[in-house]
C-alpha cells in the first residue's frame, strides 16, 4: 500500500462521515459536537480544511503575533517559574514555610495577604475580629513585611503579591523591608498585582471608588518605571473571573479591556507606552476545560499583540503578553478530595502547553480549608515532575499545527474580541464596570454553570456521580485567629509607641493633601510615610480622607438558574425533584401569607460572592423571596438588617475561615435584638470537623461545596416549617 492511500481528499472525508453516521447518536454527526460555555462548536474531527485560510497558523514563537509563546526557545531553555502562593496566620509563620518551599523546589515568592490587609484595615480595627491571619497573613507595617522576608534574599528570588485595595501601604512596606535588607529599589524583580477593575467585576477587595482607584495604579506603573525596572508594576488577572464564573471568552475579553484601559490610563499621565508597556503582566486561571484554556492563553497573546500596535507599541517587549497561571480552585472538590490532585495536574499540564511564564498549582485540599504542608508539597512537586520528569519542555507549544487547536485558538480570539468590541461601545472597562454589566455577565454564567452541575448535565465525578458511599476525614489545618490577632495588636502598640508621632501624621498628611489635589506621587509618598512606621491602615485611612470608601450597589441575576431545568434536557429525576420543590414553596405562601424570606449574606471582609450570588438566584428562581446583605456586613449589621426585612432565615455564605467566629457571632447577636426565631444556615468553604461546633451554637443547616442548591434550599423550607410550629 502507498502512503498516498492515506492522502487527505474530498472523497475520505465522505467516507469518513458515512462510518462516523452509523455511531453517532440518531444517526446524525453534527450530535458528536460539543458546544462550550463561551458558545463555540468544538467539532469531533478536524481538517487541513480547518485551517487552510487561518492567518496565524505558521508562525514562530517569540516573534509577533506571539501567539506560539513570547520567547523565542520558551521552556527548551528555560521553565515557567514554580511559585507557591501562599501566606496565612503570623508573618513569622508565613516566612517559615516560604523559605521551607524554596529550599524543595520552589522559585519564587507568591504572598496571600488576609482579608484585613486586603481592605486597608490594621489588625486591631473593630470590623476585622474574625479576619484576621484567616485566609492569607496578617501585615500590619513594616515590621510585619521585614519578618516576612527574612532570610529571603529579596535580590534574588522574585515576589509576587496579590494586592489591590491597599496596594500603596503594602508595595511601600516591600520597598522599604527591602531597603533594610540591603537590597535598592533597582533590584527587585517580582509583580503587584494592582488590578482594580477586576476587584469591582468579582473579588471586591476594593477599598476607594474607581475614579481614584485608577489614579492610584498610574502612579505606581509611573513610579515603578522610573525606580524598578525589573519589577512588573500590574498583573491584569482574569483568574478571579474565572473563579467568579465567567466562562474562557468572557475572562480573556474583560482582562485584555481592563489592560487596555490601564494603558490609557498610564498614557494620560504623560508616559510613552514603551515607557512601562514591557512590565505589564498577566494572570490567568486554568480551570478542566482543557483545549480552551490552551486555546484561551495562544489567543490572548495574539490580541494582546494587535491592541498594543493600536497604541503604537514600538518595542516588542511591549507587544508580548507574558502571564502568571494558577489552577482552579473552583474546580476542587470537598467530596472525593484526593480527586483534587488529578484535577491539578490537568489544569498545570493546560497552563505549561498554553506557554505560562510562572504557575500555582493549588492543593487538594483547598476545598475544605487552608492547605496543609503535605498537600502543599505535593501541589509543588506537580510541576516538578512536569519540569523534571515528561520531557514536555523539550518541545516548543507542542499544539502548534494541530487542525484543532488553532482553529480553536481562532475561534477563542474572534470570540473575545467582539467581547472586546462591545466594551469599547460602551466608552471602556471603566464604564463596563461602573455600570455592573460587567459583574451581571460574569454572575449570569456561574448561575448558568451551577444549575448544569445541579441538574446532572456537567459531571463532576464524586459529586453529582460516581459518589463515595462515606467520606474519610483528611487532616486539615485551622488558625487561631484569637491568638494571631492578639499578637499582632500587641506589635501595632510597640511600633507606635516607639515612631516619632508627629513626623508620622506630617507624612499622612501630605499623602491626603496630595490625593485632594491630584499632584504628586501616591507611591512615593507611601513609602516615605511607611519608612517612618505608618500602618496599613494609617495610610489607607490617609486615602480614604479624600477619596471615600467604596460602596457596591447589590444586585441578582434572575431566571438563569432555572433556565437549565426548563430546557428539558434534565438528566435523571432532577427536574422532578425541581418541579415538587417549587410546588412545596407555593403551597407554604399559600399557608402563611406570603413566600418565605431568607436573606444571604457575607459577613467580615470577605468579598468573594459567587456562592452567594448562585445562591440568590437560585432560591427566587424556587419561589423564596430572597434579600440580599451588602458586602462586608458586622454580625451586629447582619441582624439588624434581617429583622428589618422580616425574614424567616439568613444563610452566610463563608470563604475565607470566618465561620468560627462570624457565625457564631450572627446567632448570638440574633437572640440579643430578640429574633433567634430567625433560623441562621451556612455554606461555603468549612471543614466537617467545624460541623458540630457550628450546630451546637445553632446553626440549623451547613452545605458544603458540591451541596446541589435544590437540596439546600428543600432544607432550608424544612426548617423554616419547624420553627414556625
Amino acid at each position: 500500500m502507498t502512503s498516498k492511500s492515506f492522502e487527505f481528499n474530498a472523497s475520505n472525508l465522505e467516507a469518513w462521515q458515512k462510518a462516523a453516521v452509523k455511531s453517532a447518536p440518531g444517526g446524525d454527526v453534527n450530535a458528536l459536537n460539543w458546544k462550550t460555555p463561551d458558545g463555540i462548536v468544538v467539532k469531533p474531527l478536524y481538517t487541513a480544511e480547518d485551517t487552510a485560510n487561518l492567518p496565524y497558523a505558521n508562525t514562530l514563537p517569540g516573534f509577533e503575533p506571539f501567539l506560539r509563546g513570547p520567547q523565542a526557545t520558551m521552556y527548551a531553555v528555560r521553565p515557567w517559574t514554580i511559585r507557591q502562593y501562599a501566606g496565612f496566620s503570623t508573618a513569622e509563620e508565613s516566612n517559615a514555610f516560604y523559605r521551607k518551599a524554596l529550599a524543595a523546589g520552589g522559585q519564587g515568592v507568591s504572598v496571600a495577604f488576609d482579608l484585613a490587609t486586603h481592605r486597608g484595615y490594621d489588625s486591631d480595627h473593630p470590623r476585622v475580629t474574625g479576619d484576621v491571619g484567616k485566609a492569607g497573613v496578617a501585615i500590619d507595617s513594616v515590621e510585619d513585611m521585614k519578618i516576612l522576608f527574612d532570610q529571603i534574599p529579596l535580590d534574588k528570588v522574585s515576589v509576587s503579591m496579590t494586592m489591590n485595595g491597599a496596594v500603596l501601604p503594602v508595595l511601600a512596606g516591600y520597598v522599604v523591608a527591602a531597603e533594610e535588607q540591603g537590597v535598592s529599589q533597582d533590584k527587585l524583580s517580582g509583580t503587584i498585582q494592582n488590578d482594580i477593575l477586576k476587584e469591582f467585576m468579582v473579588r471586591n477587595t476594593y477599598i476607594y471608588p474607581p475614579e481614584p482607584s485608577m489614579k492610584i495604579i498610574g502612579d505606581i506603573i509611573e513610579y515603578t518605571a522610573k525606580n524598578m525596572p525589573k519589577f512588573n508594576s500590574i498583573s491584569i488577572s482574569g483568574y478571579h473571573m474565572q473563579e467568579a464564573g465567567a466562562n474562557q471568552a468572557l475572562e480573556m475579553a474583560f482582562t485584555l479591556a481592563d489592560g487596555k484601559e490601564y494603558v490609557k490610563t498610564a498614557i494620560a499621565k504623560g508616559m510613552d507606552v514603551d515607557e512601562f508597556a514591557g512590565r505589564l503582566s498577566f494572570f490567568w486561571a486554568v480551570g478542566m476545560n482543557f483545549y480552551l484554556e490552551i486555546a484561551k492563553m495562544r489567543a490572548a497573546r495574539l490580541l494582546w499583540c494587535r491592541i498594543m500596535k493600536g497604541f503604537d507599541a514600538k518595542n516588542p517587549k511591549s507587544l508580548m503578553l507574558r502571564t502568571h497561571s494558577q489552577t482552579s480552585g473552583w474546580s476542587l472538590t470537598e467530596q472525593d478530595p484526593y480527586n483534587n490532585v488529578v484535577r491539578t495536574t490537568i489544569e498545570a499540564m493546560a497552563a505549561v502547553f498554553g506557554g505560562t511564564q510562572s504557575l500555582h498549582t493549588n492543593s487538594f485540599d483547598e476545598a475544605i480549608a487552608l492547605p496543609t504542608e503535605f498537600s502543599s508539597r505535593i501541589a509543588r512537586n506537580t510541576q516538578l515532575i512536569i519540569q523534571e520528569e515528561t520531557h514536555i519542555t523539550n518541545v516548543i507549544d507542542p499544539w502548534a499545527g494541530s487542525y484543532m487547536m488553532e482553529s480553536l485558538t481562532q475561534e477563542m480570539a474572534d470570540k473575545a474580541w467582539a467581547i472586546i468590541e462591545e466594551v469599547e461601545a460602551m466608552g471602556g472597562m471603566t464604564k463596563a464596570v461602573g455600570s455592573g454589566w460587567a459583574k451581571l455577565k460574569i454572575e449570569a454564567a456561574a448561575a448558568e454553570k451551577q444549575a448544569r452541575i445541579d441538574s446532572g448535565k456537567d459531571v463532576i465525578v464524586g459529586v453529582n456521580k460516581y459518589k463515595l458511599a462515606k467520606e474519610d476525614p483528611i487532616e486539615t489545618l485551622s488558625i487561631d485567629n484569637v491568638r494571631v490577632r492578639d499578637g499582632q495588636i500587641e506589635r501595632l502598640k510597640a511600633i507606635r509607641a516607639t515612631r516619632d508621632s508627629a513626623k508620622v501624621q506630617a507624612a499622612l498628611d501630605a499623602l491626603s493633601a496630595a490625593a485632594e489635589s491630584g499632584q504628586g506621587n501616591l507611591l512615593d509618598l507611601s513609602i516615605q510615610a511607611v519608612r517612618l512606621r505608618a500602618t496599613v491602615g494609617e495610610v489607607s485611612d490617609a486615602l480614604e480622607k479624600a477619596f471615600g470608601r467604596h460602596r457596591a450597589d447589590t444586585q441578582k441575576v434572575t431566571g438563569v438558574y432555572a433556565a437549565a431545568y426548563d430546557d428539558g434536557e434534565n438528566v435523571g429525576d432532577t427536574m422532578e425533584y425541581w418541579n415538587q420543590l417549587k410546588a412545596d414553596i407555593a403551597a407554604f405562601a399559600d399557608a402563611q401569607g406570603r413566600r418565605p424570606r431568607v436573606m444571604i449574606s457575607k459577613l467580615g471582609q470577605d468579598g468573594h460572592d459567587r456562592g452567594a450570588k448562585v445562591v440568590a438566584t437560585a432560591f427566587a428562581d424556587l419561589g423564596f423571596d430572597v434579600d440580599m446583605g451588602p458586602l462586608f456586613q458586622t454580625p451586629e449589621e447582619c441582624a439588624r438588617q434581617a429583622i428589618e426585612n422580616d425574614v424567616h432565615a439568613v444563610g452566610v455564605s463563608t470563604l475565607a475561615a470566618g465561620h468560627k467566629t462570624l457565625v457564631p457571632a450572627i446567632i448570638a447577636e440574633l437572640k440579643k435584638q430578640g429574633a433567634d426565631d430567625i433560623i441562621v444556615f451556612v455554606g461555603g468553604v468549612i471543614p466537617r470537623q467545624d460541623y458540630d461546633m457550628l450546630y451546637e451554637a445553632g446553626v440549623k443547616g451547613i452545605y458544603g461545596p458540591g451541596t446541589p442548591i435544590p437540596v439546600s434550599a428543600k432544607d432550608v423550607l424544612e426548617q423554616i416549617k419547624k420553627a414556625l410550629d
